[in-house]
């Protein structure tokens, strides 16, 4: 055992300090854990004696402020659970054997304190309840579902199809999104390099030959004069201003005006509204299949959710079920968040107690939809890309070359 001094933080900010005895820095990182604290420093007595040098158990500690589990790994591991459990293994062996196979070291460990746990008797919602940062809601309510009606190996197979679904959806559209962003960020590249090396060349021949110079060139001249004089400093202050961007969105009300920017722009809006219509039939469906109670259904649902307008119509859902209504008049009444066909679905599925498997084949639809709109927007990103490119390139020609001609024809 090693004495260690800490220092730690919980949710609230509050600090704890002092000195322990434990094994290694992860054994008092899951001790703390287990309290509700974060582990933000520690030295051992021996390490402040030998002055500076490397420790890697600190060194670890660092590397594992930025732990990151990923759903894809998420979603193999329920998988694979199920399938171990379903073969007969014992959750702890499942577990250890699992934790072997994963690479992620972080979710390794996260994994060994389940196991940990269940091997000291508790259930396996309450270890995975431990890690909010790697297992959301939906996948402890799954759980939950699935301990209390004894088909556990059942509620894994189901979260792990509602991953593969919902990730399936999200890769489809950010894909549909690096083509064009990818050829922006390169014509952006393009015109800054033509911006510092070719335009300064045809500056200093148009000062030689003392040419009168037209509004559009003088214009793309004064943006290459300030990258020349103040381009290192825009290059510095770039990750400044990035990082107030990511702080400024995180607020509640530039959240709420992104919302409304997608519940309402032309183009987007008809996207969105299947985008956001797919997930939220795909989550209640697998929930309720699970054995979810309705309304935690929905609650759950709403915390999946990530536009601020859909999340209050699902919790407005959850309000007025309470207060003996149906879920299709409320989503009934929210006509250009969700579309006639869910709420028919949603209506019919009340009426014969299938809510679940009319759920999913909504969500079925229009994951089908989102596909095909996805794969549409690739086909005409291109020609758009192509039109605007050479609007671009046409603009500068005309604007460098055009004061050039203009001498040569005054020859």
């Amino acid at each position: 055992m090693t004495k260690f001094s800490y220092r730690a933080k919980n949710f609230k900010g509050e600090e704890l300090s002092g000195e322990r005895d434990a094994e290694n820095t992860r054994e008092l990182m899951r001790v703390l854990r287990e309290e509700g604290y974060t582990l933000i420093d520690a030295e051992t007595f021996q390490s402040k004696k030998s002055g500076p040098g490397f420790d890697f158990e600190r060194i670890l500690l660092f590397l594992m402020l930025f732990r990151r589990v990923r759903v894809a790994e998420k979603m193999v591991f329920s998988k694979n659970l199920a399938v171990m459990i379903g073969a007969g293994l014992s959750l702890s062996r499942a577990l250890d054997a699992l934790a072997r196979e994963t690479r992620n070291v972080y979710f390794r460990r996260v994994i060994e304190g389940v196991s940990a746990d269940i091997k000291k008797g508790s259930n396996l919602r309450d270890s995975f309840s431990k890690y909010p940062d790697v297992f959301p809601p939906l996948f402890i309510a799954m759980i939950e579902a699935g301990e209390k009606s004894g088909k556990l190996e059942t509620s894994l197979e189901t979260l792990a199809s509602q991953m593969h679904q919902d990730y399936d959806l999200i890769t489809k559209m950010r894909g549909a999104l690096i083509y064009p962003a990818v050829i922006v960020a390169a014509m952006i590249l393009i015109g800054i390099l033509m911006l510092i090396y070719v335009v300064p060349t045809l500056v200093s021949t148009f000062e030689e030959l003392g040419v009168e110079l037209p509004r559009n060139t003088l214009i793309i001249i004064s943006i290459s004069g300030f990258l020349l004089n103040y381009g290192f400093l825009v290059l510095l202050s770039l990750p400044i201003f990035l990082w107030f961007l990511f702080l400024l969105f995180k607020r509640k009300r530039a959240h709420m005006f992104l919302s409304l920017f997608f519940t309402s722009a032309p183009f987007i809006a008809p996207l969105n509204q299947k985008f956001n219509t797919a997930r939220t039939a795909r989550t209640l469906s697998s929930l309720l299949s699970a054995g979810v109670r309705l309304l935690e259904a929905l609650e759950i649902t709403s915390e999946v959710l990530q536009n601020h307008y859909y999340k209050l119509a699902i919790l407005e859902a959850k309000d007025d079920i309470q207060k003996g209504k149906t879920i299709s008049s409320v989503l009934k009444r929210h006509k250009h968040l969700f579309s006639p066909l869910l709420v028919e679905m949603v209506a019919v599925g009340e009426e014969t107690g299938e809510m679940a498997t009319m759920l999913e084949e909504v969500a079925s639809f229009y994951e089908s939809e989102v596909a095909s709109a996805m794969r549409d927007i690739s086909n005409m990103v291109e020609p758009v890309l192509m039109v605007i490119i050479g609007v671009v390139v046409g603009f500068f020609a005309i604007s460098m070359i055009r004061p050039l001609y203009s001498v040569l024809g005054n020859i």
